[in-house]
């Protein structure tokens, strides 16, 4: 959809103003590497991709909250004085626990607003529409009010507004990526003590291309607190041999080799091996960046996906196919899953190209295995939130402005 197109809907939504009408724009993000990472204390190399959402938004003279989107039919009108209240079990919930997360830190809404949101990233895909979400309305609220912006307070603020509001118990990882974006950079990020430093990713005739299974993620919650509870129970087993310990990835392969043992279950020690182990690719994988050494990064995206499908075991059928097929395309590097499995999107660093035997041919073989239509996304690594200005005659939603 273009700006202009944007800017129509939402006069026509809204109506005309005196007011000022703004743009911002949250991306999506992709984990390149490091996952079921987050939890369990270490490294992770998430990226911010192009696409993402847009929000137009302008003041309002009264105490009135107006939200809509061109993504859903549902749509709120709310005082401010309703927020805290206003859960809906709907889209909403995120920009309103936003809101409400704003008025806790003493940054509370001075005034109404009108909001119109436009997303582009698919839902359910795993590409963190949710997090691009709440950042875009964190982000433009504290710029229309008035207030200085850090970007690492944002996305702690999204997060709890996502654990404590909409009510789902989400890391840090995403709302850190889509806030901290920078183009043509990764984001190394240590999950326990948001420490973090952008690492170059030159990919010079080499493109990313995201793969959607459109495979449903209904066995992801379950798995989720199951894995988790697998990995507190390696580092109970672990901690008789070094009693310091609280997280998996605190321990070195070389560490986790020589107590192993300890771990009397099979697949509890299986699903601490996947950790270490990925954990350690995370760290190889910033070398690779930093030598410009594409071919062992794809090695090493290769072998996170082996290691997410044999060992933590998160994986599926239809994922599997993706990545496979991916890897008959000789000018594919790396294919792996990303995001919490069991469905939802591959990520596979592929040849410019060969981007177009991509799509065709990982498409058409795809849907001939699993009857399952999927789609893909050729994209680059792009900004993180940010407010835009457009123009309207020309521009369209995505581009640079």
């Amino acid at each position: 959809m273009d700006a202009s197109k944007l800017l129509a809907g939402f006069e026509q939504r809204y109506g005309t103003s005196s007011a000022p009408v703004r743009f911002f724009h949250a991306p999506g993000r992709v984990n390149l590497i490091g996952e079921h990472i987050d939890y369990n204390g270490g490294y992770v190399l998430p990226a911010a991709l192009e696409f993402g959402t847009t929000l137009i938004i302008r003041e309002r003279e009264d105490q009135c909250i107006r939200l809509a989107t061109t993504n859903f039919e549902y749509q709120l009108d709310i005082e401010l004085d309703a927020l805290a209240e206003a859960k809906q079990d709907q889209w909403t919930d995120y920009p309103i626990g936003v809101m409400n997360q704003l008025e806790q830190s003493a940054r509370g809404l001075t005034r109404g607003y009108e909001l119109l949101f436009h997303g582009d990233i698919p839902n359910g895909a795993g590409l963190s529409s949710s997090a691009s979400l709440e950042v875009v309305t964190a982000y433009a609220l504290l710029t229309m009010e008035g207030h200085s912006i850090d970007r690492t307070d944002i996305a702690v603020l999204s997060q709890r507004a996502e654990n404590q509001f909409v009510g789902v118990n989400c890391g840090i990882m995403d709302q850190f990526a889509v806030s901290q974006g920078k183009l043509d950079h990764a984001i190394l990020l240590m999950c326990d003590t948001l420490e973090y430093t952008h690492v170059p990713f030159q990919t010079e005739g080499y493109c990313l291309i995201i793969g959607n299974t459109n495979k449903r993620r209904g066995l992801v919650d379950s798995k989720y607190n199951e894995r988790r509870a697998q990995c507190d129970e390696a580092v109970r087993a672990l901690q008789a041999t070094y009693p310091h310990m609280t997280l998996l990835a605190q321990l070195t392969a070389e560490q986790f080799e020589a107590a192993a043992d300890t771990i009397a279950d099979d697949i509890v020690r299986a699903r601490a091996a996947h950790v270490i182990a990925e954990h350690d690719r995370v760290k190889q994988s910033v070398e690779a960046l930093k030598n410009n050494d594409l071919i062992r990064f794809g090695e090493l995206m290769n072998a996170s996906h082996d290691s997410l499908r044999d060992l933590y075991e998160v994986s599926c059928n239809e994922l599997d196919i993706m990545v496979e097929e991916a890897r008959h395309i000789e000018g594919t590097l790396g294919s792996r899953m990303t995001g919490a499995g069991f469905g939802g999107c591959t990520v596979s660093l592929v040849r410019e190209g060969d981007a177009e035997q991509f799509v065709a041919q990982v498409g058409s073989a795809y849907e001939q295995q699993t009857g399952l239509h999927p789609e893909f996304y050729i994209c680059r690594v792009g900004d993180g939130v940010r407010e835009i200005k457009p123009s309207i005659q020309t521009a369209t939603i995505g581009e640079e402005w």
